[in-house]
């Protein structure tokens, strides 16, 4: 798959679901269930809109880890991303901040995601 071929638009309009803080991050409150709950409310109303995708990031896990994110966010961003890609019929990405590629692989193959995002620089 490419990046044409996935999208109409040389352009695409893709909406943001920063999730709620997750387990490994210190902000992280242990309430799962809220994460879930907003992260679905979110991409069912933003599926109302017309955009040509979602994409799905840690971002409130600030400070970000430098290198490699901790295996217990990597399970909750999988769990969270797997029921987005189900509840929506848009495509779906994934960006493993800070900059964890093999995170955003493995989350994307595991929960049908389309495609992936890494910063650079």
């Amino acid at each position: 798959m490419t990046f044409k071929t996935l999208f109409t638009s040389d352009k695409p309009l893709i909406a943001c679901i920063h999730l709620l803080p997750l387990p490994g991050s210190p902000r992280y409150d242990g309430d799962m269930q809220a994460v879930y709950d907003t992260a679905l409310a979110e991409a069912t109303l933003f599926a109302t809109y017309p955009i040509d995708a979602l994409i799905v990031e840690n971002f409130r896990d600030m400070p970000f880890y430098p290198d490699r994110l901790p295996a217990e966010t990597i399970a909750a961003m999988s769990a969270v991303t797997r029921d987005i890609v189900k509840a929506v019929s848009l495509p779906v990405g994934v960006n493993a901040l800070r900059n964890d590629a093999q995170a955003a692989v493995a989350i994307a193959t595991a929960t049908g995601a389309r495609f992936i995002r890494v910063n650079v620089g």
